[in-house]
């Protein structure tokens, strides 16, 4: 008999092929029909869903997350699960907790903290070692409960500095007997179950410290010969980052991993302003190893990477001012006053002069961080409901010039606005004021896949673990400033090709076989509400989360693990280990 029933649904099986009517069914972990079901085998303890006027659709899989730490203490992975994910990939951009010496536990949780913005202190409560190797972490996620699936990669950052010791994070140049051991070392991830290895050369990775990742500067002779490990094992996914500043030489590294490896490469893409063409250049590039015959896609996201601002973040356009320090910062204490104090303060007419005043000399620790703070131009404050695309006019800027009034006044206003817990949205990348089409162009190209949401990273900064329901609601529902994609489309593209993405080809799909992971949405009232700051993890640690309503039930191997984005406490999640085979 069926376990369970998903009745008069409207379903979106992931395979890109216009949704139909009709209903589908489950035993145990797997689905068991889809469309026409068997009546003879509903029976009296067979549950039923009803999915009259809603969408049926695949569970949504996220290769590109950074939920490394949090795994070990949030069964539920929030705020991933609120958006209707059931597969999570980690150990992306090259930074993650395996392999690690007892010894550089502290190095490795400051690597993260610095790369991810994810706060040292949660990560020093909450992750509870009991691994030195790649196949003991494994197998201490394996006797993790979970509600969701999870799969890792094995990540260079950690690699090398257990291999090389203080030489790697130093970034030495490895020895070939060092690349040796790491080639043996990513092979022995490889076989125990690792998807990939993930490797980061880009300047904007730095440690706690300061200190560029140690991954930045390893020569291709180290790149290609870790690469063979998975060529050898024959099995296992690369995935990268980089500047590209010197486009041919950084690309060619890419390329010669996966000539070496024969493996599958995904590598970032994003628009910046400094260099708003340069990423043609990267995907024309991936494109022609693509007609070579080599496996290489970029990992685009569905909307501007949105850089948040404001009082309870970490930043905002006033942070550098020595005024506003000394109004939001209890020196004696050596920690923030209380939010309403902080307000309190900054309303004084008096502190709110020197601070305006202060704006245009203060200093930032690097260009990329003054870019944010002082872009006026493309900042905007948060609405409810969230405008990811939002017109020039509406900047800060625009707000400014209507008014009469000077930007900086225009922001510092704002940021006060709700107690003090507004937020201001700077979209960093994708987005050129009066220019929208970059999203489009990257979502649409032949040789791309949907990612970069950097799920459980960024806490203080950005909440991008919402991608997937900007990619079905905007593209598929909302947009106005410019052409809307087909829901069946963007259902496929992350369901079906992010799971093949990273080798997990028994998923993203609703067919009989295939594993039963499923959305039950209400599309019509699908509503993703502005991002929230919290003060949940372990060490009251603070992040930003992001909800959204319309997801009323999501399936994980054949059960109702999240009603409404909350957990039901079922934890039917699994560890993935290495890539799975489609049904046969």
């Amino acid at each position: 008999m069926y376990d369970l029933v998903i009745r008069n649904g409207k379903i979106y099986d992931g395979t890109g092929a216009p949704a139909f009517d009709g209903d589908l069914a489950i035993e145990g972990e797997r689905i068991a029909a889809v469309g026409r079901i068997d009546e003879a085998l509903v029976g009296p303890d067979t549950e039923t869903i009803d999915a009259t006027g809603r969408i049926v659709t695949p569970g949504f899989v996220d290769a590109h997350t950074h939920y490394d730490g949090q795994i070990t203490w949030d069964p539920f992975v929030s705020p991933s699960t609120y958006h209707g994910v059931t597969t999570i990939v980690t150990g992306n951009c090259g930074v993650g907790f395996a392999p690690c010496r007892t010894e550089q536990r502290d190095w490795l949780i400051g690597l993260m903290e610095g790369v991810e913005d994810i706060p040292g202190t949660a990560l020093h409560a909450g992750i509870r070692w009991s691994w030195e190797t790649f196949p003991e972490y494994l197998d201490a996620l394996e006797q993790t409960p979970l509600a969701i699936d999870v799969g890792t990669q094995v990540p260079h950052g950690a690699v090398r500095a257990f291999v090389m010791g203080d030489r790697g994070p130093a970034r030495e140049v490895a020895t070939p007997e060092e690349i040796a051991e790491m080639k043996r070392v990513v092979r022995e991830a490889i076989e125990a179950g690792a998807l990939g290895f993930s490797t980061s050369r880009t300047e904007k990775h730095r440690d706690v410290e300061g200190e560029t990742t140690p991954s930045i500067t390893a020569h291709v002779d180290e790149l290609t010969g870790i690469a063979t490990a998975l060529g050898e094992a024959g099995k296992g996914v690369l995935q990268g980052i980089s500047d590209f500043y010197d486009f041919e030489e950084e690309f060619s590294m890419f390329r010669k991993m996966a000539e070496a490896s024969g493996r599958p490469c995904s590598i970032t893409v994003e628009q910046q302003d400094a260099r708003p063409d340069w990423w043609h250049q990267l995907l024309d590039a991936v494109s022609k190893a693509q007609a070579d015959g080599l496996e290489m896609r970029g990992q685009v996201p569905p909307r501007a990477t949105g850089v948040l601002l404001g009082l309870t973040a970490t930043l905002n356009p006033f942070s550098f001012c020595p005024s506003f320090r000394d109004a939001v910062f209890d020196l004696e204490k050596f920690e923030a006053f209380p939010l309403e104090e902080r307000v309190e303060n900054l309303r004084k007419p008096e502190l709110r002069e020197a601070i305006l005043s202060e704006v245009d000399g203060a200093e930032a620790p690097n260009a990329l961080i003054g870019e944010i703070v002082s872009s006026f131009h493309k900042l905007f404050p948060m609405s409810d409901p969230v405008d990811y695309e939002p017109a020039p006019e509406d900047s800060v800027a625009g707000i400014a010039k209507r008014e009469g009034r000077s930007p900086k006044e225009v922001a510092y206003d704002l940021m006060l606005e709700k107690g003090g817990e507004a937020l201001l949205y700077h979209p960093l990348f994708n987005y050129l004021p009066g220019n929208l089409d970059y999203v489009q162009e990257m979502l649409e190209h032949p040789h791309t896949v949907f990612g970069l949401s950097d799920g459980g990273a960024h806490c203080g900064v950005l909440c991008d673990a919402s991608f997937p329901t900007t990619l079905i609601q905007h593209w598929g529902r909302d947009r106005t400033r410019g052409k809307k994609l087909p829901l069946e489309r963007l259902v496929r593209m992350q369901t079906k090709e992010t799971a093949e993405l990273v080798g997990l080809y028994d998923r993203g799909v609703l067919a009989p076989g295939y594993k039963a992971d499923v959305n039950v949405i209400d599309f019509d009232g699908l509503t993703l509400h502005p991002p929230t700051v919290v003060y949940d993890l372990p060490a009251d640690g603070r992040r930003l989360v992001q909800r959204a309503t319309g997801y009323e039930k999501t399936l994980v191997s054949g059960k109702v693990a999240f009603e409404g984005g909350e957990p039901t406490g079922v934890l039917g999640g699994k560890l993935i280990r290495g890539s799975q085979p489609a049904p046969a």
